[in-house]
């Protein structure tokens, strides 16, 4: 779905009206038209003629409509130059707290905010901090315990901080604005700031991690605005820009303003210029001559941005400049802008409308620099429009412009409610020692203050609308403190741990003032708590009543034929959390203690490790037919008893080998293992072979050997 939009860029030295086509994130600019003021109604980006400047506005809006048709409502910019910035933190105890909840983040968002509200009210030229609007803020950091951490959301620790930069818009600028739109019968649809308007064009949020400064160089001003750490760090502006080049080709050569002004324009195109002087003269002028008379002022002009620049950004150059506005097309001026801030030519750049994405224009409209911001005020209005809000909060008419959605912290924040109102009193706490160590329990919170919004219960996370009616109740004292030995003794000194899928709860030893004592102990102030814990595996068995277990953990070993013979890899194996333990490992809440015991060897196990042959076999093929040839070599006896092979090994038994059988196989063995026979009625003469050759029954045989006996008939006469 498209739509139509209209956005007005009210500079110092002109207002340019623009409009833009919409649909479905795509802009296509339609047309702008550019109007010098007749009179100086601006300075430095605030109205001080309402009516010139309504005037001027009516006249751009009847020729847009001539060719758009009718035009009510319009998207307007704050000018960047009037923000103040300012950066505080606030830090707070949160020991012995609940777990930090998002309305708690919230409130401590707003202390931070009002702190940065303080420090401009002790500044003497913000004196007047209570006529300004705060338009927005952002998070820098969140600390827990001095360490730096990604959100405070359910954490819970000693010491909790928070950092934000604020900013601040003089109330003034904005009414202004509304008053001279209002007389040329227009609505303020939308507002914007300046500054954000060409960032969110130029330096999408993915940029905004990178230390980048954005100047946009009008007429009478430049406004500077500062990205790092993935937001807009600050704001700032010199009363310095494009018409100090004009005012330097004016009094050189003699020339009326305006006659100069067409003269830095020929600049970019002409590499001759004329100029007509006031007694009427027209000469041509090389460009390379006109550069030389502009060039002090040029030099000023960057060694003002440049200066404002560092200041801004802690007296650190950034990673790179981007230059809008018409100013920017000041000859020279990247090349003494980056001596200035000791920038490589690469680092600074001109910036046109091109650099836009997703944005086409009408082929008459110039892609020039000097209209990224207004693009960028129309394209901003309607992705991130402030939005004009008036409600009440206490029965006090606030105002306030919505720099996103905004809530009920905003609305505290602007009717100066402090964030202490927020919460009751605490109560009082006590004093305690635990094994030597002073804790101090503070008392209970106090409750938070209830909020209704029209009546119903919300918090300062709930989003507000115009007209909303706002009460803030404030919250009971907190109670005096109470605590167990249970509430004391750190989480390690209880422990559930699991022994082979039995959980066990293990409580300390426990006394108070030297009494015995539990868990469930209530306790006094200035109370002496000792306790002890079961610290190993040994210890938690031994208090588990497991003494039993200790003797699965004794190392396998066995006497064979007289001799100790130790086989590790059949003892128990001790196990915590799955990892090989000993007895003497620590042991932690929430451990699994587990043990494995594996299979007993057999006797066969323990021949093999001796290198000791139980059985003799061989494997021969006889007659066609596989045969296994086995006999006992040595004998097994454990603990006095004979046993097979198979048979399994007890942990400390007694195991002897005796010789058996150690003759070697021979060829006649085969008939041990055989059931061929010679046939019964055979009469003749038989071969006996062993793997072709010949050979006798006392042949001694291998596996592997092929045998056979060959019969010869004899034949019958």
């Amino acid at each position: 779905m498209s739509s139509k939009l209209f956005a007005l860029d009210i500079g110092t030295r002109s207002v340019v009206g623009i409009i833009l086509q919409e649909e479905n994130d795509h802009f296509h600019v339609e047309d702008i038209l550019v109007k010098e003021h007749k009179e100086r109604a601006m300075v430095d980006g605030q109205i001080h003629n309402v009516m010139y400047v309504a005037e001027l506005i009516n006249e751009i809006k009847r020729e847009l409509e001539e060719k758009h048709g009718p035009l009510t409502k319009v998207s307007v910019a704050a000018a960047g130059r009037s923000l103040k910035t300012e950066q505080a933190s606030v830090t707070i105890n949160i020991r012995n707290r609940p777990i930090f909840t998002e309305e708690d983040i919230s409130r401590l968002e707003l202390q931070a905010v009002q702190q940065a509200q303080q420090q401009l009210l002790q500044q003497k030229e913000d004196a007047k901090i209570s006529h300004y609007y705060c338009v927005g803020y952002s998070v820098l950091y969140y600390r827990l315990d001095g360490e730096e951490i990604g959100s405070l959301l359910d954490q819970q620790g000693d010491e909790a901080q928070i950092e934000v930069i604020a900013t601040f818009l003089p109330r003034v600028v904005v009414e202004s604005l509304i008053a001279a739109l209002k007389r040329a019968d227009l609505e303020m649809e939308a507002l914007t700031l300046e500054p954000i308007a060409a960032i969110n064009v130029l330096i999408p949020p993915t940029m905004r991690r990178l230390n980048v400064a954005l100047v946009d160089i009008g007429a009478g001003t430049s406004d500077i605005a500062i990205t790092d750490k993935s937001t807009v760090v600050a704001y700032g502006m010199v009363p310095t820009a494009g018409d100090e080049i004009t005012e330097a080709l004016s009094d050189h050569y003699l020339l009326d303003f305006p006659v100069a002004e067409e003269a830095k324009r020929q600049l970019q195109t002409s590499e001759e210029i004329l100029i007509q002087d006031i007694l009427g003269f027209d000469q041509f002028y090389p460009k390379e001559e006109v550069f030389l008379a502009i060039e002090p002022a040029v030099k000023q002009l960057a060694k003002s941005i440049g200066e404002e620049i560092l200041r801004l950004n802690n007296r650190v150059a950034p990673k790179a400049v981007m230059l809008v506005g018409g100013g920017s097309l000041t000859p020279n001026l990247t090349t003494e802008l980056g001596q200035v801030l000791d920038l490589p030519a690469n680092r600074i750049a001109v910036r046109g409308i091109d650099a836009i994405q997703n944005l086409t224009k009408e082929d008459h409209i110039k892609a020039s620099p000097e209209l990224v911001t207004p693009i960028g005020i129309a394209i901003a209005a309607k992705k991130m429009p402030i939005q004009y809000m008036s409600l009440t909060v206490n029965n006090q008419v606030v105002r306030l412009f919505e720099l996103k959605e905004m809530t009920v912290a905003d609305a505290f924040l602007a009717a100066n409610i402090r964030a202490k109102q927020l919460y009751g009193k605490p109560g009082h706490g006590l004093s305690i020692s635990v094994n030597g160590q002073d804790i101090f329990i503070p008392g209970g919170h106090g409750q938070p203050a209830e909020i209704l919004v029209n009546g119903h219960q919300a918090s300062t996370k709930s989003l507000i609308k115009t007209g909303d009616a706002i009460q803030l109740i404030e919250g009971q004292d907190g109670q005096q403190a109470t605590a167990t030995v249970r509430d004391l003794i750190d989480d390690a000194a209880i422990k559930t741990v699991t022994i082979q899928n039995t959980k066990y709860v293990i409580e300390p030893k426990i006394s108070v003032n030297n009494s015995s004592a539990s868990l469930d102990t209530v306790l006094n102030d200035r109370d002496i708590v000792v306790f002890d814990i079961a610290e190993t595996i040994e210890d938690v068995f031994k208090i588990t009543n497991n003494w039993h277990l200790l003797k699965q953990f004794e190392s396998y070993t066995i006497q064979v034929d007289g001799q100790p013979l130790y086989l590790p890899e059949f003892s128990s194996q001790l196990m915590i959390n799955g990892k090989v333990a000993k007895l003497s490992y620590a042991v932690q809440n929430g451990d699994v203690i587990s043990f494995q015991q594996p299979s007993l060897p057999t006797v066969q196990h323990i021949a093999d490790q001796m290198n000791l042959l139980l059985e003799d076999k061989i494997i021969i093929h006889f007659q066609q037919e596989v045969l296994e040839l086995k006999k006992t070599a040595n004998e097994a006896i454990v603990n006095k008893m004979v046993v097979s092979p198979q048979s399994t090994v007890h942990n400390g038994a007694t195991l002897v080998f005796k010789e058996k059988d150690r003759s070697r196989w021979i060829y006649q063995d085969v008939f041990r293992f055989s059931n061929w026979q010679l046939p019964s009625a055979f009469k003749g003469n038989f071969t006996i072979l062993r793997n072709g050759q010949p050979a006798s029954f006392d042949t001694e045989i291998f596996g592997g050997d092929q045998l056979e006996i060959i019969l010869e008939a004899t034949p019958i006469i």
